[in-house]
């Protein structure tokens, strides 16, 4: 199998930052807006560069959202930063009237996805955000792996005309996607090619997924490994190319077992090439305190898991 090397772990939000620094000097048309939370969503160089087109709303992520959307009317790309939480279920009513409704070019960005968030707890802990902002027609969802896809996705939504919803975490993991690698939204990436089991990753189980090829590879099992960065639109094809061959999958994600990558890709599925398919997610319950690797491990969200549920999925083929 190929290897991925990590260059050094980063934080994804800081991904985020760098992309928005590098908007901020190539794009004139995109302004910064955040709810109190600069230094978090790493908004501080635009701040400094480019202070008459960053907002700082305070706490008022509604009004934020809304100002946002206005912003487009006149011509601007707004991002708007803020924890994730707060960048959906605060502030749906707002996103489905005034942003997917009114199909408004706002690009929703949020930090502290997931139980990476760590001792912060349940009440910020959001493991609902991908199913709340897929189910938004004309809504495109992004969850990127590290540091340098998140940086890449942050640069191609300033190009991407329509609502959009960027999904990033706030602790440090592995860095190993190219930096030169092309961010084409809707478009997945094959990571390793295999023959026995297709495991289709998104965030940071991305990662967790290619140490589980390696752990498999030597137990004799051929994985296939994709990358899914673009929720919606799901690149159904990628998908059903591998399933033509291995015949089973396995999905990882950093999100509650309903609403996630696991029912888009069942669907897939049920429409196409009804396969076994096994779920790497959080079985529909919230979160708690603790570090990032407790909460993985405990809710069974790292590689570990993936080699049990490839090998459940495959005595099911």
């Amino acid at each position: 199998m190929k290897k991925y090397t990590n260059t050094g772990s980063k934080d994804t939000r800081s991904g985020f930052g760098a992309g928005m620094t590098e908007l901020g000097q190539k794009n004139e048309k995109v302004v910064a807006l955040c709810a109190d939370l600069i230094g978090s969503l790493k908004f501080d160089d635009f701040k400094k560069n480019h202070p008459e087109r960053f907002f700082q709303i305070g706490i008022a992520e509604a009004n934020m959202i809304g100002i946002a959307a206005g912003l487009t009317i006149g011509g601007k790309i707004p991002f708007t930063g803020t924890f994730a939480n707060f960048s959906t279920g605060r502030v749906y009513d707002q996103i489905r009237q005034s942003v997917a409704y009114s199909d408004k070019n706002v690009k929703i960005c949020a930090s502290h996805a997931g139980l990476t968030l760590g001792e912060d707890g349940a009440t910020h802990q959001i493991l609902e955000d991908i199913g709340l902002m897929k189910m938004l027609p004309g809504m495109t969802v992004i969850n990127t792996c590290d540091y340098n896809q998140t940086k890449a996705a942050t640069l191609a939504l300033a190009d991407h005309h329509g609502p959009a919803y960027l999904r990033f975490g706030r602790p440090v993991v592995p860095n190993f996607t190219p930096a030169d690698e092309p961010f084409v939204i809707g478009k997945a990436i094959l990571l390793n090619e295999g023959t026995d089991v297709t495991i289709v990753a998104t965030g940071h189980l991305v990662w967790e997924a290619l140490i589980a090829a390696e752990a498999l590879e030597a137990k004799g099992i051929s994985a296939e490994v994709i990358n899914i960065h673009t929720i919606k639109p799901l690149d159904e094809e990628a998908i059903l190319k591998s399933l033509a061959k291995t015949k089973c999958v396995v999905t990882a994600e950093e999100h509650n077992i309903l609403g996630g990558l696991g029912e888009s890709v069942s669907r897939v599925l049920a429409l196409n090439t009804p396969a076994p398919q096994e779920f790497v997610a959080v079985n529909d319950s919230f979160g708690e305190s603790g570090t990032p690797e407790q909460l993985m491990e405990k809710y069974k969200l790292n590689n570990q898991a993936i080699v049990e549920a490839v090998e459940k999925v495959i005595k099911r083929k």
